[in-house]
């Protein structure tokens, strides 16, 4: 009989229990660092940049020569954008608000609505592609042709359905003052307050921001802390990279569906770097509002994974280490919870119905599934940790409306498993164009006016 705990551990367990404890020794370390600053005298004070230009000139050392107190106008954005009228005057109103516009540029990758007008509009700089070549071909055209390499320092890549928020740039920058990092992960919260959403699409929203509090707070914060340096994506709604590594990172290899992996297992392969991260880098994006553009968009991400997985050959390092345990307990965690309805099924089914185990084949299959599995393990070990997660994120986000769509979750993560597990064999059987289309998406006109209500 398998216990409970086994199965929340398989479900739920290892990485975030490992990666939830190196983010806790990061928070120890931040404290202890800024209360030995405190105590330092000035005179005997050392910077981090002193400390790590005294470490440069020990023998053997690679040098960095990379700059450090960067600023605002080091940064250049890059937005592709494909079709994205309803949306795009919102996200360039948010970021021309805190980066000067002509620092701003728009790859219109063959749209054939009024996004050029909107982005000319709003000031910025506006090329455009003669077809769709995929939001990956779009940045690649976008770097190339603005020459962002050779005038910038750092560039953001920014989704066209992305609203940066206030403080962004004052929590991210900071991080470059390593040289090591040569990237900065963006945090992600869900945009739903300011869009007439259905039951459905609320539902998605909710799904989405408590996968994004998880795997942020749990996984990405511990991943990213200095001396334990190791994380699965650099996602692309709003990130940024430093210009001298991109000429040594493939943006838009063929075959691959989304950009976003391949970039950041291309940051740890070839050890260009570290990748930084703050939960106070935020900004806002608008997830998928029907469960058809839903289940559409996690194929596509889905399937990025496994053919950036294919791309990459293993390597003897914590990346590697890192990524072989998050993808064994995403398939384990993946073919438990899409067994899990028949599994019930199975169990429940003779409590319904008196006589169904006199059947032949049904009874051979209740002896198997009971011999390893109650319906008390099966409520212990994925239910209730699934809806105390539930619990957590609702008192983190301060939002009791989570918890009306608690019982729907679980479901969702079954949907998420099967989109999984049946993307991996795709990913060695197809190749990818790159080519995109947008969710449908909705307009955020007056979303300060909404969300302030």
């Amino acid at each position: 009989m398998i216990p409970w705990w086994v199965l929340a551990i398989v479900v739920f367990g290892a990485n975030f229990t490992l990666w939830g404890l190196i983010g806790l020794l990061r928070v120890l370390d931040g404290w202890h660092g800024s209360l030995r600053t405190r105590m330092r005298p000035r005179r005997a004070k050392v910077t981090d940049l002193q400390a790590h230009r005294e470490k440069k000139e020990l023998p053997g050392r690679h040098r960095l020569r990379r700059p450090t107190n960067l600023k605002i106008t080091d940064v250049a954005v890059l937005i592709a954008a494909h079709n994205e009228e309803l949306v795009i005057k919102e996200s360039l109103r948010a970021i021309t608000a805190l980066i000067p516009p002509k620092q701003v540029h728009v790859v219109s990758d063959g749209s054939s609505d009024r996004t050029v007008e909107f982005a000319r509009r709003a000031g910025v700089n506006v090329i455009s592609t003669d077809e769709n070549v995929g939001k990956a071909g779009a940045l690649q055209v976008g770097i190339r042709r603005f020459r962002l390499v050779r005038r910038y320092r750092l560039v953001m890549l920014l989704d066209a359905d992305t609203r940066v928020e206030p403080g962004y740039f004052s929590a991210a920058l900071p991080l470059f003052d390593d040289p090591d990092v040569v990237a900065v992960a963006g945090c992600v919260r869900t945009s739903w307050r300011d869009r007439s959403l259905s039951f459905a699409g609320r539902l998605v929203a909710f799904h989405r921001q408590r996968i994004y509090s998880m795997t942020q707070y749990l996984l990405k914060f511990g991943q990213t802390w200095r001396h334990v340096n190791a994380t699965h994506i650099v996602p692309g709604f709003a990130s940024i990279y430093r210009t001298d590594v991109l000429p040594n990172i493939e943006v838009n290899p063929p075959g691959l569906v989304i950009e976003d992996f391949n970039m950041t297992f291309e940051v740890y392969q070839k050890r260009l770097g570290k990748v930084g991260f703050t939960p106070s880098a935020v900004a806002a994006t608008q997830d998928p509002g029907t469960l058809r553009d839903y289940v559409r968009q996690s194929r596509r991400w889905a399937l990025g994974l496994w053919q950036t997985v294919r791309r990459h050959p293993p390597r003897l390092n914590l990346f590697t280490g890192m990524l072989t345990l998050l993808l064994l307990e995403l398939l384990t965690s993946s073919i438990m919870l899409v067994l899990l309805p028949v599994v019930l099924s199975v169990l429940l089914i003779p409590e319904l119905a008196v006589g169904v185990l006199t059947v032949p084949w049904f009874a051979g299959t209740y002896e198997a599934v009971s011999g390893y599995l109650t319906i008390p393990a099966l409520l212990l070990g994925i239910v209730l940790p699934d809806l105390l997660l539930t619990c957590v994120v609702t008192l983190i986000l301060r939002q009791p409306r989570f918890l009306l769509y608690a019982w729907l979750f679980l479901p969702l993560r079954v949907v998420d498993s099967a989109i999984s597990l049946s993307s991996l064999p795709l990913a060695w059987w197809s190749r990818s164009s790159g080519r995109w289309s947008s969710p449908r998406r909705h307009s955020i006109e007056g979303a300060d006016a909404e969300s302030a209500a």
